[in-house]
Parts: structure tokens; sequence; C-alpha cells
């Protein structure tokens, strides 16, 4: 973690139905999951500013709460992820890891307005079009 200065919070969207056509004729489908827009990332966070606590983020969709989720809940933890990722791939400053999804993955529709927190720090909204 020495080399992590800032946290942040994002969206990587999936296409559902490019996902199932694709696995269905046992393709990679990546593509659904690389279209235009299809990722939000929003502010960043010093470290520093998180302290030793777990970290509690959130995402609100039109003002409801759909996802809730705590660092304390992760398979693995950020040093393990940092090290397995940097076994395979060279981590140079600038570059974006995203970590995995709570629960409460749903479907969005045009309109849909949607923000995501760290603790009560709005770190991103975005509405979908």
């Amino acid at each position: 973690m020495e080399f992590v200065s800032h946290i942040g919070l994002g969206i990587d969207f999936t296409a559902r139905d490019l996902q199932d056509q694709c696995k269905a004729k046992g393709h990679p489908w990546e593509i659904s999951k690389s279209f235009d827009h299809s990722a939000v990332i929003g502010d960043w966070m010093e470290i520093s500013k998180l302290g030793k606590d777990p970290v509690n983020f959130s995402l609100l969709k039109n003002k409801e709460t759909v996802q809730n989720g705590n660092s304390m809940d992760m398979i693995f933890n950020f040093n393990q992820l940092i090290c397995h990722i940097s076994q395979y791939f060279t981590l140079m400053q600038g570059d974006i890891i995203f970590t995995g999804t709570p629960a409460g993955v749903g479907p969005v529709k045009s309109g849909d307005l949607l923000e995501g927190f760290i603790g009560a720090q709005r770190m991103f909204w975005t509405e979908i079009k």
C-alpha cells in the first residue's frame, strides 16, 4: 500500500444482452464490458484520509440505496490484489484497479441518476443517457 496514494469509486457496466449472446456461442465477452461510456470513474480520495477503518461505499439509484459494501467484505484485501495483479501486469503510476461489485447489481435505464459514495462523501454522479 506504500505505492497507493488515492482511492476512488467507479462503475464498470455490462451489456448483459451482448454478454449472453457471446457466452451462448462460446465467444469471449469482453465486448460486453468495453463499449463506449461503459465505465464511470469518480473523484479521488487520499488514502491518508481513510485512516485504518474499513472503507464503506454505496451506490444510490434515483436517491435510493441499491448497493452497500465494505472493504472488509472483499475476498482479497487491497494488498493481496496488488501483489497478485503485479505478478502478471506492470503497474504504473495512474493505473486503476477495479476490485469487484457488492450485492445489488441491477438494470439501469435512460434517465436514471446514479451516485457513488465512500462513507458520506459523494465520489461520482452520472445520469444514464
